[in-house]
């Protein structure tokens, strides 16, 4: 299955997933990531399908920031394009586990140095210098800042550490195999049925998660609200959960920041 994002008229990002699906190190290192992640580790998928979602998710969340004019940050301060941005969103999304092919422990750390050769060989025949070492450098800061407690710097950052959170829908969300905690995560990843990024009517993202019941707020607000609140799109998302109850549909705001 390719690697694929909607790329409109973005013609560097379409050269990007022609490089990066004809990169077979950066399929087998996904497919490292996910043994260690499954197979070791008894945690969820953090391989191929993991990386589509999110790389999906967060180009999707960027978008509906920059169709309501926030500027992206590699415009701001290096005065390079909307599209150059997209570029860094996706291929940071397609990046930010590499490490997991080491170990999962400090997984972010370990998929800088994996990830900053990567980046600069995927980048080389779209970019040259300065504008090569610039989207590298943007590029490891949205890895590096996926980690929940790690500050986001940037608007790309922002957007894939929120996506990285997302794909929890039919259960697929981290559940953590420390001891005390495993029986309650369970029970809350397998109450998220989906998960849907639409323009807000107060804030440009509204991030919509259907739950079979209430337990999955627990997952909502424990995986995604921890990353939101450390991240630069605080004051542009909205997080609401449905339930249906009988015949009836409620829908309640879990948080705005």
């Amino acid at each position: 299955m390719p690697f694929e994002v909607p790329v409109r008229e973005n013609e560097k990002l379409k050269k990007l997933l022609a490089a990066i699906n004809g990169d077979q190190e950066l399929l087998q290192l996904w497919k490292c990531a996910n043994v260690n992640a499954v197979d070791r580790c008894g945690i969820s998928d953090h391989g191929e399908v993991h990386i589509r979602i999110v790389a999906n998710a967060a180009l999707k969340v960027f978008r509906l920031l920059v169709k309501a004019d926030i500027e992206p940050s590699v415009v701001k301060h290096h005065g390079l394009t909307v599209e150059d941005a997209e570029v860094i969103v996706v291929l940071a999304a397609a990046l930010h586990d590499l490490g997991i092919s080491i170990h999962r422990d400090n997984h972010e750390q370990y998929s800088l140095f994996i990830a900053n050769p990567k980046a600069r060989a995927l980048l080389a025949g779209i970019y040259d210098e300065p504008e090569l070492t610039i989207m590298v450098s943007e590029v490891l800061h949205a890895v590096i800042a996926h980690n929940a407690k790690q500050t986001c710097l940037t608007i790309e950052a922002g957007a894939l550490k929120v996506a990285d959170t997302l794909d929890m829908s039919e259960g697929r969300s981290r559940i953590p195999f420390e001891a005390g905690e495993i029986n309650i995560h369970s029970v809350s990843a397998k109450a998220v049925e989906s998960v849907a990024i639409e323009k807000g009517d107060d804030r440009p993202v509204r991030i919509v998660v259907t739950l079979a019941n209430w337990a999955g707020i627990y997952q909502v607000d424990d995986l995604l609200g921890r990353k939101l609140k450390n991240s630069t799109l605080a004051p542009y998302v909205e997080v609401v959960a449905r339930i249906e109850e009988g015949d009836e549909c409620r829908t309640i705001d879990v948080f705005k920041l």
